[in-house]
């Protein structure tokens, strides 16, 4: 009347088929408030700001900077060089500050490169709200970001670089 099986091998098996490994829990993660992006409703009203990696062919590393208009999407520079510190990003502001004027509102993230006093100090000057997006939120910067993607798509991945000139001739077009 008994089975030709017992517990020990219906365990046995039932671990060889791996039913025994535990389920994973999804981690509860706390509520989030979503921001939405804010639409700017003229022309330099806000910029955004962004700093891109690469490298040259023989693996010299190689710095972006773009700065955008939120309101028509326009790439208003592209600055490329070996290293961009705070303070040539403040030379680029003031050539654009010259042609366009100045932002209300410039949007970067929270990148190195933002965070020496001395922008701080210049938007203070020039009358300009420096907005941080907050950390791991890149969407809250999402005009250059998507920008960011066209020009690595379209630039960086299109052409291998020699030179620091071949990058400016290229981004210039």
């Amino acid at each position: 009347m008994g089975h030709g099986w017992n517990h020990k091998r219906v365990y046995r098996v039932y671990s060889q088929l791996r039913l025994n490994s535990r389920r994973r829990h999804r981690k509860r993660l706390p509520a989030q408030v979503k921001q939405a992006l804010f639409q700017p409703e003229r022309i330099s009203q806000e910029w955004s700001i962004d700093f891109m990696s690469d490298s040259f062919w023989d693996g010299r590393r190689l710095r972006l900077l773009i700065i955008v208009d939120a309101y028509n999407r326009e790439i208003l520079t592209i600055d490329a060089d070996l290293s961009i510190p705070a303070l040539r990003l403040i030379r680029v502001l003031e050539y654009l500050k010259e042609f366009r004027g100045l932002p209300e509102i410039i949007r970067i993230n929270n990148g190195p490169e933002f965070i020496p006093n001395k922008l701080e100090c210049w938007c203070r000057e020039n009358k300009v709200c420096l907005v941080f997006i907050q950390p791991g939120k890149p969407m809250q910067n999402a005009y250059v970001e998507r920008c960011n993607g066209s020009i690595r798509r379209e630039l960086l991945k299109a052409y291998v670089f020699r030179t620091l000139t071949e990058v400016r001739e290229k981004a210039e077009e």
